[in-house]
């Protein structure tokens, strides 16, 4: 209570605050609640950022919070052997599009070229981005599927998957160091955007991942000319990709859902915009029974997330849950794939540890390896990355234990390099310059054995 109140009359003291910000303080002067609730603590920075309720305080998200999040991000990442670049996107919620200008306007001041989608784009659409201009880090700004009156901040690695959990402890150990008003810096959006510190990711890198996306098709296509499509984008970011895509492959009976169409931040028809609920799809299964199509998607406001239904058989339409459609994507791909001549001569597939166990029937039925991670993307990523190395000859005498750990190791160690290089120059006292000097060439010898065993393998 006592540090929520201190934080409060250091933000009410605060000059030149944001006037929405000033008001919001202001009147929550004789609500101690309120008060308590917004300065409490800080915003938890973890491998999937910030995510919280829009406002005045720490435990709020507001300009100040983004200015001092993407500060430590700049400086973990000028810390680090990774490119001084960054993409960043953002969704339909409210103040998105204003939380990403402050975000590149803060890289740009740390001498990071910021790369910013135009307009709102789905995550994948960000992850793409990052591997594609060869990115360090990418951030995207929305909170997915929460209610309206939530945002967030997701960051993402050079693979295109959240950042791992090494890289949030030390962009929160920078954090403990930041003040909210002083610590960050930044320049004028304007300005940077004309010097090129800023650059606007050109829309041809948006058609390149439609294109990429295009070649994952596994079917024949046949008779998808007469497929009839509802599609609802929650009032998100989907729509554009949507459209690219089902025009690419030959979808010509698609009735979007009106009230849901255009971008809004504030999903009037939809309080919780999660298309794997039924209330989020509710317009969406109205609309199906009108046009009665062979099919109901939906995707939730950042595009990562993506609800069904399909006729009932009993003149109604049932949503389908994310644990069928898993099973019922893995099934028809291996069909498909067997089917076309492409499935793969040692194929594998990955699951989650709290996902549906049915897809192991499947996977044995078709021979398919099936690997279990932990819950979310950046594990799964991680054995994309793996198969990548496979695929390129890297590896093939190491456990995926094995691979893991030495991963994790390099990025390690790259980091202990670059911290290390700058205390040598740092420190003035000849015998701890020498120590710390030791040290470092300590770290590049083991980096050295480490990378030179990658390129042993991948030459073998």
């Amino acid at each position: 209570m006592e540090l929520a109140e201190k934080r409060y009359a250091q933000w009410l003291a605060q000059q030149g605050l944001e006037p929405e910000l000033r008001q919001e303080l202001d009147a929550m002067h004789s609500d101690a609640e309120k008060v308590t609730d917004a300065f409490y603590r800080d915003l938890e920075f973890g491998t999937a950022g910030l995510r919280g309720v829009l406002g005045a305080g720490t435990n709020r998200m507001n300009i100040y919070v983004i200015r001092r999040a993407t500060q430590a991000v700049a400086q973990y990442l000028n810390e680090t052997e990774l490119p001084k670049t960054v993409a960043i996107g953002h969704d339909s919620r409210i103040k998105s599009d204003v939380f990403a200008r402050e975000a590149a306007a803060v890289f740009a001041a740390n001498g990071i070229t910021a790369y910013l989608y135009p307009r709102l784009e789905p995550v994948p659409a960000l992850s793409f981005a990052v591997r594609h201009l060869h990115c360090g880090l990418g951030v995207c700004v929305t909170a997915s599927h929460n209610p309206a009156e939530y945002n967030g901040y997701k960051v993402y690695g050079s693979d295109g998957c959240q950042m791992t959990p090494e890289a949030a402890k030390r962009v929160v150990s920078l954090l403990e160091h930041m003040d909210y008003f002083t610590s960050a810096k930044t320049t004028d959006f304007d300005t940077a955007l004309a010097a090129g510190s800023i650059r606007y990711i050109p829309d041809e890198v948006l058609d390149t991942f439609v294109d990429a996306v295009y070649a994952q098709r596994v079917g024949s296509g046949e008779g998808i000319e007469n497929l009839k499509l509802v599609y609802t984008p929650l009032n998100g970011a989907g729509l554009e990709c949507v459209k690219k895509l089902t025009q690419k492959l030959g979808i010509r009976n698609m009735t979007i859902v009106k009230e849901q169409e255009q971008p809004d931040g504030h999903f009037p028809t939809c309080p919780y915009p999660n298309p794997e609920i039924r209330q989020a799809m509710e317009l969406g299964l109205q609309y199906c029974d009108r046009v009665h199509p062979d099919i109901l998607i939906g995707t939730d406001p950042d595009c990562d997330r993506c609800g069904t239904a399909v006729p009932d058989g009993k003149g109604g339409y049932r949503l389908i849950s994310g644990n069928e459609m898993g099973v019922i994507l893995l099934d028809f791909i291996c069909r498909s794939r067997i089917a076309n001549g492409t499935m793969p001569e040692n194929p594998v597939a990955v699951t989650t540890i709290v996902s549906t166990d049915m897809v192991t029937a499947v996977a044995k039925k078709y021979g398919v390896e099936l690997r279990r991670v932990l819950t979310g993307f950046k594990y799964i990523g991680e054995q994309i990355a793996l198969l990548e190395e496979d695929a390129s000859g890297q590896n093939e005498n190491l456990s995926i234990d094995e691979r893991l750990d030495r991963q994790d190791r390099i990025e390690k160690l790259k980091m202990l390099i670059s911290r290390t290089e700058a205390a040598t120059w740092r420190q003035q006292q000849p015998k701890k310059q020498f120590e710390t000097y030791t040290r470092l060439r300590e770290y590049q010898k083991e980096l050295e054995e480490l990378t030179h065993g990658e390129d042993e393998h991948a030459h073998a």
